[in-house]
């Protein structure tokens, strides 16, 4: 980019305007591979979406290589240097694996009072309010398919410790220790601490179905295997256990 009084507008310039360039005249399906992941380098996740269909070319160029300029970049401009530099993704192995990591984390603006989300946009801390349970949503929800999402449970598990899936509708906050996810029936959890499954306020069995159930440390923190989970229209199901839930779209969420 030019240099001098008009730098700072020519870098600051609209990314879109970036992808205007690329299809310039018509012609920008026929520009190089090369060329156009530089130029896609500068868009944002919503523009590269619109991109990938433009053409088999543009889609393969977004797709083919998840460690390519253009996501290397992109996780540079949305990730916390923390996120990138520590473990926190280290089974990631890729930038668009990085990128789509992020965008499935938990949600600061869906979460209750009581909990913040750290600076490096994974990690969901509580603050210690007495008789409180509190819990998050992640930012995007599910409506079927199967989904599989690994939770690290960092320090001692406390008196409830419980992750799952809950609808939009599903309270984050209540008064008192108790197993908030699962309670009623927009959400369906599993407690950490007895291997219970809830729905509906009411045990639904028990995941994982042997005594002293393992659990893992990874470089200090507690880690459980937290999927796969399958949701389908009308029920959802986790660990092998189906309860119907009355909802469109299902969030993973951790209490």
């Amino acid at each position: 980019m030019a240099a001098g009084p008009g730098g700072a507008a020519a870098a600051s310039s609209s990314s879109s305007s970036v992808a205007a360039a690329a299809a310039g005249g018509g012609a920008g399906w026929r520009l190089p591979g090369r060329v156009l992941e530089l130029v896609f380098s500068y868009l944002e996740l919503r523009e590269l979406r619109s991109c990938a269909l433009v053409c088999k070319l543009w889609h393969r160029v977004l797709h083919g290589d998840e460690n390519s300029e253009v996501w290397r970049s992109l996780a540079a401009r949305c990730l916390a240097e923390e996120a990138l530099r520590t473990d926190i993704l280290c089974n990631v192995p890729t930038y668009k694996g990085k990128v789509r990591a992020f965008h499935h984390a938990f949600s600061t603006n869906d979460c209750s009072r009581n909990v913040y989300i750290k600076k490096n946009g994974f990690t969901l801390h509580r603050n210690p309010i007495a008789q409180s349970t509190d819990g998050a949503r992640t930012k995007i929800g599910f409506s079927e398919g199967r989904h599989a999402w690994e939770v690290w449970w960092e320090g001692p598990l406390g008196t409830v410790a419980v992750i799952g899936i809950a609808t939009k509708r599903a309270a984050m906050q209540c008064q008192g220790y108790v197993a908030l996810l699962g309670s009623d029936d927009q959400s369906w959890g599993w407690n950490l601490v007895d291997n219970n499954l809830l729905h509906n306020g009411e045990v639904n069995g028990s995941f994982p179905q042997c005594n002293n159930a393992p659990k893992y440390q990874v470089s200090g923190a507690w880690r459980w295997p937290a999927g796969p989970a399958s949701l389908v229209p009308h029920s959802c199901l986790l660990n092998g256990a189906c309860v119907p839930i009355r909802a469109s779209l299902c969030h993973p969420c951790r209490r």
